[in-house]
């Protein structure tokens, strides 16, 4: 049966996915009867089209590519053009809603919204926008339960790195108790680039050229990308309401060559540390800069790399590495939430 698929947003996630489609469908349908259709994308600047029978992926990639608007896409009896994302959401015959929107990390929208229309309509919802996971995981659950569908979101915290499916089913029956890791590639890319000897700002604006920054860095560099990865976590992985505002944030744009020569001299290496614990008095969450000694698995993680740590009770502390960004790590990401969906996994 061919699962079909809406996306709302046409950017680096979503053509990256499409891009798998397209590259690896006859080995999906050959290896594990997997086969997805694209019928419907929404962009809000891209423009929109649908057909219930489905889209070209490779006319899509190769209009994208030269003109960049989907108005270019050519016409055929029964396509539709610029419909919205809700009309898209609501109104197309995809099973799976694809939310590769923007993510606003402060509010969660549109993309909360996106999430609401998908499962009041019954279908499922796959996205790596942090925003709903972050900001409405509990309530999102709920309306995707009570409607009898699947609510997927692997790529939220290390993009194709299976950083919430590992613990969710190969830790299954052991307590964990602590998740900390390196979350944000920009941060870490820096902090290796003036462990080599270059100022902050020097290896920001060298990490801005090479795009793991944006000409915004904030989100990144201040760890509120980080923070809502430790959001999360917590709610998802163990289970616990916490929300942002329960997590002190602290960034690296502070630290300066000389804090990086002291953590030298003491053995050790700085990181920016998202961590969510556990405890007897409950669970608490945060985001700062810490020297960690060399023996710390976490501290060999260099360059725009992330990795996390999970320390349980039965499995002791298991360290996962990889990539935590990228159009085919997170497009990945997308892919196996589709596949599990269909497989009844999730």
């Amino acid at each position: 049966m061919i699962h079909k698929l809406a996306l709302i947003g046409f950017g680096t996630v979503g053509q990256g996915l499409a891009e798998i489609l397209l590259d690896k469908a006859d080995t999906l349908r050959d290896t594990i009867g997997f086969e997805a259709q694209i019928v419907a994308i929404s962009d809000l600047l891209k423009g929109a089209v649908y057909h219930p029978d489905g889209l070209d992926i490779a006319t899509l990639l190769d209009v994208i590519k030269k003109t960049g608007n989907l108005d270019d896409y050519p016409d055929q009896l029964g396509l539709e053009r610029g419909w919205d994302s809700l009309k898209t959401i609501q109104e197309t015959n995809a099973d799976s809603i694809v939310e590769v929107s923007y993510t606003d990390i402060e509010t969660g929208q549109p993309a909360i919204d996106h999430c609401r229309a998908a499962f009041t309509s019954g279908k499922h919802a796959v996205m790596s926008n942090k925003g709903p996971v972050a900001l409405a995981y509990e309530e999102l659950s709920r309306l995707a339960e009570e409607n009898n569908v699947r609510f997927g979101f692997e790529g939220t915290v290390m993009s194709g790195t299976p950083a919430i499916r590992m613990p969710l089913t190969a830790l299954t029956g052991t307590d964990i108790r602590e998740a900390r890791g390196i979350f944000n590639g920009t941060t870490n890319y820096i902090l290796t680039e003036m462990e080599k000897g270059l100022d902050y700002e020097v290896a920001l604006q060298q990490a801005q050229q090479l795009g793991y920054a944006e000409a915004d860095p904030t989100a990144d560099v201040e760890g509120y990308d980080a923070m809502g990865k430790v959001v999360i976590l917590a709610n998802v992985i163990m289970g616990q309401p916490l929300k942002k505002s329960d997590v002190p944030c602290k960034g690296i744009s502070h630290l300066t060559s000389a804090d990086i020569e002291q953590a030298t001299r003491e053995g050790k290496r700085w990181k920016l540390i998202g961590r969510v614990k556990k405890d007897e008095n409950g669970i608490s969450g945060s985001v700062a800069p810490e020297m960690i000694p060399m023996t710390d698995p976490l501290a060999s993680i260099m360059g725009a790399t992330n990795a996390i740590t999970y320390e349980s009770d039965l499995a002791g502390p298991i360290t996962l590495v990889g990539a935590g960004a990228g159009r085919v790590e997170t497009g990945f990401s997308i892919l196996i939430d589709l596949i599990n969906i269909a497989r009844g996994q999730i």
